[in-house]
């Protein structure tokens, strides 16, 4: 079906006579009097909307109007609720900083929303451009195939930006956790041969008293 106005004549509101008419299964009916059309509509049910008046004849389509534009508000506000959200980085924020600024993105994401990653980029850190493209090459290695890179990483003025979408049910298990550190293997522990202990009281005494046995 063609985009329609939002606000549209219907039923008795139509006043122009005669009207071409489109079924409710978008067949063509063919040009009848407006009373003749009203009645056809009323007998399926439905409501006679006029959603061409600027042709002659105007033309009308027999629907439920009522639940057409239920749907329209629906999409409506849907297309709206989508927006773009951004999260800013810079070169030098830390670990932990990251980490939060990540878990946010993933909430964004879930609830339905694109995310722009901005690395901002201060005087001298324009000269550690790689290391602003690492940081942003790690985070979309972690949102891996759970999104749409709708923009790969690029500069605009002293920012680099990429911009990522969800793909559809793809954080539905609830992935807002930041990828875990990676343990660090602890150092081995030397040990050092020890002598056993020297027999103390009467058990060294019983070995002072055994006798030597000398060479032959």
């Amino acid at each position: 079906m063609k985009a329609i106005h939002q606000n549209l004549r219907c039923n008795e509101q139509i006043r122009i006579s005669p009207v071409r008419v489109i079924g409710e299964n978008n067949e063509q009916i063919g040009v009848l009097p407006t009373h003749e059309a009203l009645r056809m509509a009323r007998e399926a049910g439905l409501d006679l909307v006029e959603v061409a008046p600027n042709v002659r004849p105007p033309v009308c389509r027999i629907m439920d109007y009522g639940k057409w534009k239920y749907a329209q508000k629906k999409n409506i506000k849907k297309h709206h609720e989508q927006q773009l959200k951004e999260v800013r980085l810079r070169p030098k924020t830390d670990t932990h900083d990251r980490e939060v600024k990540l878990r946010r993105a993933v909430e964004f994401l879930k609830d339905g929303h694109k995310v722009q990653f901005t690395m901002v980029f201060r005087g001298r850190e324009q000269f550690h451009r790689d290391l602003g493209a690492q940081i942003l090459r790690e985070i979309l290695e972690y949102l891996g195939p759970r999104v749409k890179i709708e923009r790969p990483p690029s500069m605009e003025g002293r920012h680099m930006i990429t911009i990522v979408s969800a793909i559809k049910g793809a954080f539905d298990d609830g992935g807002a956790r930041a990828p875990a550190a990676t343990p660090q293997p602890r150092p081995a522990v030397k040990t050092t041969e020890q002598a056993p202990p020297r027999p103390v009281g009467d058990a060294a005494a019983a070995v002072d008293r055994q006798p030597v046995v000398e060479p032959s």
